[in-house]
């Protein structure tokens, strides 16, 4: 006899409603209601899991940074075997991430945005996340042997970040290109310079 394969827990369940729904809409915008709605799971059940919404955000943002951050990195490393491609593999995999429907943003940006208050645990689960992505970039530079790595890694994190909002803000499908031939440039250079 087969065992049925056990689903997502309600947990999970709704993490990744509120996921879903935090980006498309906004976490101001995003009533508990519509979460308990769309996932299935009792107001009841969410509580006994997340004492207040702002938890439930911290959730669902620490979710969302493990999906996506380790995804990404993935793709990333499945790039050729260059350290100098996997760098600007980076902007191919976000070129990837732009096209899909459900882009909206980087969901740390878009919150971020939503919490004025400079010390709030949302706005450092954001920021935690920024700089994990820098530190990958960062990595990435140290592997291609590059000389001035942190000033390169800074740069690329910032083509990155611009990329990112090009490509909500403006609907420019082609922000990842342009930010990819950018960093070439600032790669050539600092190889060039390693001579």
């Amino acid at each position: 006899m087969k065992r049925k394969r056990a689903g997502p827990s309600k947990r999970e369940q709704l993490l990744k409603t509120a996921v879903v729904l935090f980006a498309k809409n906004g976490i101001h915008a995003t009533g508990i209601d519509a979460i308990v709605e769309h996932s299935g799971v009792t107001k009841k059940t969410l509580y006994a899991h997340f004492h207040s919404k702002e938890e439930l955000v911290l959730g669902a943002l620490r979710h969302y940074d493990g999906q996506f951050r380790n995804a990404f990195m993935r793709q990333v490393e499945a790039k050729p075997n260059s350290p100098k491609a996997r760098l600007l593999g980076v902007f191919d995999v976000a070129e990837h991430w732009f096209g899909q429907n459900n882009f909206y943003g980087c969901m740390f940006i878009n919150s971020i945005g939503e919490y004025s208050e400079t010390d709030t645990p949302i706005r450092q689960v954001c920021k935690e996340y920024k700089r994990f992505m820098k530190g990958y970039i960062r990595e990435l530079c140290d592997q291609a042997r590059i000389v001035g790595a942190a000033k390169l890694a800074d740069e690329i994190a910032l083509l990155l970040e611009g990329a990112i909002v090009t490509a909500q803000v403006s609907e420019n499908p082609k922000a990842a290109q342009i930010a990819k031939r950018a960093a070439k440039a600032l790669i050539d250079k600092a190889l060039l310079h390693q001579k």
